[in-house]
């Protein structure tokens, strides 16, 4: 049973310290079933590829049969592909090799100068392009199920089915595919992936299923399932359609979706208030109606592309969308959040249940995770991410531009966020202006972004700003317009 992971950052090589692995050994490790080897067939400064081979021993394998199954079964224990075929036992063979790495561990470089462990450190934390490797994988459901469950998490998926026999076309294909992935994400986000998935794709796990694989795969899966278009199909066979099981999951990553939603809720009235994203600023900088002035400075932008058709992606509760609302050039206009319980409050803030039909007719809601590709935000004129991206972990920052820009590709993108230069500007801010912000970007630093996207899929872009300007710090708000390309 083999994995392989391989990467091309240069350093290729520095994949040994995040693996927490040397290239030049072959490690080996006791599982439950057998004996699991990790050895490295290449790793030069341009390639480095890891080899995950799990060795199956078919009578320790078998020992773990219940007692009093038939004799009839007796040799199914020992006669079957479960020592060949990528499934459950790979998974826990995957987190017995590279526990440390799925946390996001890392080996420091023992003869490095100086400075060689914050660059470790933020390499655990970067994208780096990947090409994970499995040549012989049990999936009920076939390549269509595969790239249902990689496609979203940004892996190019190529899905092989294995003949049963190449000699013997007329025979037609196994239940197996010869699976290959290649995507730019972060190390432990693909190896917690393939831990959850493997036997999700197999829909059989080989040890009885109790209540701590819920904490399992709340813990493997908290940082990309809880968004996840599949999230129901993937609880269920994870668990092994156990419906108490799934329900305690499915309660547990509804909690996620509030705690780690990237909506900005804006300001609101009432108790809510407190989610104001400048709620946390100084009195004295709250005085400055910023969240009024973003939202008009977006509304001059939209009505200067004459925009139609209008994605608010990270709605939150819903302040953008009374404005947009309001605007009657505005033919459709949806409003987008991973975070139920804010889409829920978007609704009520709309009345959209009183609302006339017209209303209701040019505004829809839908739950969704910015970071997954989703065909339903295809072909809008105008998207906006109002005080969005900094609420995203920079290793999701890539798969959040490939799902908008890439995927959905609207003929404008609308990105505002805030200026950490001007934070000194606020007296009494000691931290980030939220506490839900992952980052918060110079100048400097939102421009190089924005120039990497719109190179990257064919937008040209203006950065401007928004609020009281400083001759020397800037805009407090950043807002860049992204307008496609024509080609």
């Amino acid at each position: 049973m083999l994995l392989t992971v391989a990467t091309t950052h240069e350093p290729a090589t520095d994949l040994g310290y995040l693996l927490v692995k040397h290239p030049d050994r072959v490690h080996e490790f006791d599982v439950p079933t057998g004996t699991t080897y990790v050895c490295f067939p290449e790793a030069t400064p341009q390639r480095c590829t890891a080899a995950l081979v799990l060795e199956v021993d078919p009578a320790r394998l078998g020992a773990g049969v219940r007692r009093g199954q038939p004799d009839g079964f007796t040799l199914g224990r020992f006669v079957n592909d479960r020592p060949y075929a990528a499934s459950s036992l790979l998974a826990v063979a995957l987190n017995r090799a590279f526990r440390s790495a799925m946390r996001g561990d890392y080996r420091e470089r023992p003869t490095e100068p100086d400075g060689s462990l914050r660059k470790l450190r933020e390499l655990a934390a970067t994208a780096i392009p990947l090409t994970v490797r499995i040549p012989a994988l049990r999936c009920r459901g076939g390549a269509g199920l595969a790239s249902r469950l990689l496609e979203p998490l940004g892996w190019h998926v190529q899905a092989s089915p294995v003949p049963l026999d190449p000699t013997r076309p007329e025979w037609g294909e196994s239940r197996y595919l010869d699976l290959t992935l290649t995507g730019t994400l972060r190390l432990a986000d693909a190896l917690n992936q393939l831990y959850v998935l493997l036997p999700v794709f197999d829909d059989a796990k080989h040890y009885w299923v109790s209540p701590d694989e819920v904490e399992k795969l709340v813990r493997a899966g908290g940082g990309w399932l809880a968004g996840h278009p599949e999230r129901g199909l993937i609880t269920r066979r994870y668990l092994a359609h156990s419906r108490a099981l799934a329900a305690d999951a499915s309660q547990r990553l509804d909690a996620l979706y509030t705690a780690e939603s990237i909506a900005d809720p804006d300001t609101v009235e009432g108790p809510a208030a407190a989610t104001d994203e400048d709620a946390e600023l100084p009195a004295a900088a709250q005085r400055v109606p910023l969240a009024e002035q973003r939202r008009h400075a977006v509304l001059a932008e939209l009505h200067q592309t004459g925009a139609a058709r209008v994605l608010d992606l990270g709605c939150g509760s819903g302040a953008l969308l009374v404005d947009l609302v309001r605007d009657k050039a505005l033919t459709e206009i949806v409003g987008v959040d991973i975070s139920p319980q804010a889409l829920a409050m978007a609704e009520r803030r709309l009345k959209l249940d009183r609302a006339p039909e017209r209303v209701r007719a040019r505004v829809s809601l839908l739950q969704s995770a910015l970071t997954y590709a989703d065909d339903r935000l295809v072909g809008f004129d105008a998207a906006v991410l109002m005080e969005v991206v900094e609420h995203i972990d920079p290793p999701r920052l890539p798969a959040l531009a490939a799902a908008v820009f890439g995927h959905a590709r609207p003929s404008t993108v609308l990105v505002t966020t805030p200026n950490v230069e001007y934070n000194v500007r606020y007296e009494g801010l000691t931290a980030m202006r939220h506490h839900d912000h992952r980052f918060e970007w110079s100048r400097a630093e939102f421009a190089a972004w924005c120039t990497q996207v719109a190179d990257r899929y064919g937008y040209a872009v203006r950065v401007t700003g928004v609020g009281e300007a400083d001759p020397d710090l800037g805009y407090p708000t950043q807002l860049a317009t992204f307008s496609r390309s024509a080609s």
